[in-house]
């Protein structure tokens, strides 16, 4: 049926909406007329559909022409009669994909619904509620493809921003190349342009066209049908904010106070810890002492007698001492002054053998020794001698151990 090729077809009775209350939609459909589209989407809407079904089974491209037969009778349409009758620009880009990349960034914030540039691999649903409508249009009356109408493609963003933007497009070109590919066989473009084509065969002499049938209303884009269409919107809207992930609330702390804290006047300050350091021991230089130390070993040599004192056996004679030693001086104190000044005259020398040394003091004592027995012996009896031997003659004989054992 001749229906499917309009199923999804809108179009625009401008003198219904300009007068519309809604500066946003009032604004869209006037650029609309600024590009140039007023006559493509505001033909009347009347529907051939027997001669409609005839034209796509018998069309075709012949020599840049679109070239078909309905009812026997050749029809030819060129660029030039099709910018013609819908009084298209033939001027401007015809190439939808060389828009300039910075109108296209402009368009994003433009048509926006929060003000975020929008994602033209998101959905419509991020749009202003009348360029949700412009969107539409572009992608059922003039690119007619097939598909989802709610998503964003590179190719319908192209020509929104096209017409909000006033970008200068040959229309006419471009529409042409649609219709083209509509007539040609193993294309993807989907068959449309129902009310254009059927406004087109009107027009060509001796064809006859019979009835027509009426556009339905609900397609038609009126004050009436755009309200209903902000209705289904808005509830669209709704719904898709409700299938999404809920958002979770942060949680509120309350906010620390800050107010600094009243100190107490009667609160006693605190002393402060003072930090101590052990330090590790160490030698000060003040406590160090300077050693001299041997750079070389030093043998020790044996160092003969001198000559001024004699040897150790011979016997010294002192008569000086003799007479200075008076017949009252206890004999301990002689022979201690005597050790003491043999000792202070006598030079020990360093020996290699420690045993040599110890013989040599030994015989120097027993020398000493043997001098003071001679001393003694040559003195003359004192009354301390006489009393000892007097006191010997009266005692009782002595008893000896073993007179004692035999006793017994």
């Amino acid at each position: 049926m001749a229906s499917s090729f309009y199923s999804n077809t809108v179009h625009v009775d401008f003198e219904s909406v300009l007068a519309m209350d809604d500066p946003g939609m009032v604004s869209m459909f006037q650029a609309l007329i600024v590009s140039g589209l007023q006559g493509f989407l505001g033909c009347s809407a009347v529907i051939h559909e027997e001669p409609l079904l005839e034209f796509f089974a018998n069309g075709t491209v012949r020599d840049g022409l679109v070239v078909s037969t309905v009812h026997g009778i050749i029809v030819e349409i060129s660029e030039q009669l099709f910018a013609e009758m819908f009084e298209l620009p033939i001027e401007g880009l015809t190439d939808l994909t060389n828009v300039p990349k910075d109108k296209i960034f402009y368009a994003k914030s433009i048509v926006s619904l929060t003000g975020e540039p929008v994602r033209t691999s998101g959905t419509k649903s991020q749009m202003k509620i009348h360029f949700r409508l412009l969107c539409d249009i572009m992608a059922k009356s003039i690119s007619v493809k097939a598909g989802s109408f709610n998503a964003i493609t590179v190719e319908k963003f192209a020509m929104v921003t096209a017409v909000v933007c006033e970008v200068k497009v040959n229309w006419s070109s471009v529409l042409f190349t649609i219709l083209k590919k509509m007539v040609t066989e193993g294309t993807r473009q989907a068959k449309g342009f129902a009310i254009q084509i059927s406004f087109l065969l009107e027009n060509v002499p001796n064809l006859e066209l019979g009835e027509s049938s009426e556009f339905p209303s609900s397609k038609m884009l009126t004050e009436r049908t755009i309200h209903r269409y902000i209705v289904l919107n808005d509830k669209a809207g709704a719904q898709e904010a409700a299938d999404g992930p809920p958002v979770k609330k942060a949680s509120r702390k309350p906010a620390a106070s800050k107010k600094r804290p009243v100190v107490a006047a009667a609160e006693e300050p605190v002393p402060k810890k003072k930090r101590t350091s052990k330090k590790k021991s160490c030698s000060s230089p003040s406590t160090l002492e300077i050693v001299v130390v041997a750079q070389e070993a030093v043998p020790i040599k044996m160092v003969g007698p001198s000559s001024g004192i004699p040897a150790a056996e011979e016997p010294v004679e002192q008569p000086a001492a003799e007479d200075a030693i008076s017949a009252d001086q206890p004999v301990d104190e002689v022979a201690g002054e005597t050790v003491g000044e043999a000792a202070a005259d006598k030079d020990f020398s360093l020996v290699d053998d420690p045993d040599t040394v110890i013989n040599q003091v030994l015989n120097q004592l027993d020398s000493i020794s043997d001098d003071k027995d001679d001393k003694q012996s040559d003195r003359a009896e004192t009354w301390f001698d006489r009393a000892f031997d007097e006191m010997l003659r009266n005692d009782s004989p002595v008893v000896t151990p073993s007179d004692t054992d035999e006793e017994e």
